[in-house]
């Protein structure tokens, strides 16, 4: 008998259900996935780890996919929206019955084991694509790599974008702590395909030790532009004229590129034409990140909440926003490197507006004051009773033909989807 009959009930049973929201470790959820798997069945896997550019990589690749007609499974997180979105088979949000049923054969093979609410995700998703029977599944690590839940299916490809400062109370406080952490999805004679032109040496040496099939952009693998296009190679192979990617931004090339490395070393498995590659390419569709809506004062939503990802957002917005004033809906969780991220964004908005956050992780507008003092940064507009009432404020502020950029953390553009669009 299921534990309870809506999904909002299973989430928020979820959330209280371990003592501790992030528990690094795969034994307990290894020991489920048996008992949810017992004869060992196996999908091609992609596994993508990274601190930015994991959803860019996924979009891409699931993109790919479906454009060469291949049943689809793709896991993300976190949701904008709805807890649905981190669950999709062939491009779709699988429905809360799919996944009310998933977590309770989960709650029921499980016994007294104890699981994170990402645990319960994961495992729902594996046994949601394994009954869809998807000819591919496409992962995302939530936290980490090597004790991240995810990490308990053996890949296919192995593929690591970027690493730099995130979650360092976990992870640690290095960057080359951070990339031993992520190599931990690498595996003995898989591509292990790294689309950071600089990573740490520990990434590196992890694949080494693990004798993974190391595959680097810029070595392995590159790309160069030109006017109305890309190329890309790898040895003798070369992919001339393609498209440019769906979402902007230099680094954008460099996880095509990853993919494109990543849909390469799977063709015997999983042939795909250079016609599924541009079309993949082309209209890959991703929310958050450089989501821009038109409008007499256009609106740009970024999920960026780290100094990395903000200064690939200031680039962008000084490749297609040149001279345009900006007015920046802003909020950050108070684990998050405020200081750095404001240091990057400095000098180039206008106004800022302030926009409380009902998240108990969230700075509050008193501790965000001071990280902005500590900048000398001015015009900072406060005092508002929610996100509408500082979103309302900056709209009204905004001239025509002003920007309005909403971001700083994905719960800030899920209000802005939830509430605007």
């Amino acid at each position: 008998m299921a534990r309870f009959d809506s999904l909002d009930a299973w989430l928020n049973w979820q959330e209280t259900l371990h003592p501790r929201p992030i528990d690094l470790g795969l034994e307990r959820v290894a020991g489920v996935y048996r008992q949810l798997n017992p004869d060992r069945k196996s999908t091609p896997t992609v596994t993508v780890a990274g601190t930015n550019g994991k959803g860019s990589c996924i979009a891409f690749l699931e993109a790919i996919y479906r454009a060469q007609g291949y049943k689809v499974g793709a896991y993300t997180s976190p949701h904008i929206v709805r807890y649905n979105e981190r669950i999709r088979v062939d491009g779709q949000p699988v429905s809360d019955d799919a996944i009310c049923q998933a977590f309770t054969l989960i709650d029921t093979l499980r016994g007294d084991t104890s699981l994170s609410y990402f645990e319960f995700g994961t495992l729902a998703a594996l046994n949601i694509f394994a009954a869809a029977g998807v000819d591919v599944q496409l992962l995302e690590v939530g936290l980490g790599g090597r004790l991240d839940a995810v990490n308990i299916v053996e890949p296919s490809a192995a593929l690591v974008t970027t690493i730099a400062i995130d979650h360092v109370d976990w992870l640690g406080h290095t960057e080359e702590d951070i990339g031993r952490e992520k190599a931990g999805i690498f595996r003995g004679g898989v591509p292990a395909i790294i689309g950071d032109p600089r990573p740490p040496n520990s990434l590196l040496e992890v694949a080494l030790e693990k004798n993974a099939c190391l595959m680097r952009i810029g070595q392995a693998f590159n790309y160069c532009k030109h006017e109305g296009g890309w190329n890309w190679r790898t040895g003798d192979l070369q992919l001339l004229d393609l498209p440019e990617p769906a979402f902007r931004g230099e680094h954008q090339y460099r996880n095509a590129s990853a993919v494109l490395m990543a849909v390469t070393t799977l063709q015997p498995v999983l042939p795909v034409s250079d016609v599924a590659i541009r079309d993949g390419l082309q209209h890959a569709q991703l929310q958050g990140r450089f989501q821009l809506i038109s409008g007499e004062s256009p609106v740009l939503l970024d999920v960026g909440h780290n100094p990395q990802a903000v200064q690939t957002l200031v680039e962008y917005l000084r490749d297609e926003f040149p001279a345009v004033k900006i007015h920046a809906v802003f909020a950050m969780m108070k684990d998050k490197d405020i200081a750095g991220v404001l240091s990057v964004m400095r000098g180039h908005v206008e106004a800022w507006y302030l926009a409380p956050l009902k998240n108990p992780r969230a700075a509050g507008e008193e501790l965000l004051r001071t990280y902005f003092q500590q900048q000398d940064i001015e015009k900072v507009n406060g005092g508002f009773a929610d996100f509408s009432a500082a979103f309302n404020a900056a709209r009204q502020n905004a001239r025509q033909g002003e920007l309005i950029l909403v971001f700083g953390s994905f719960f800030l553009v899920s209000e802005y989807l939830s509430k605007f669009s």
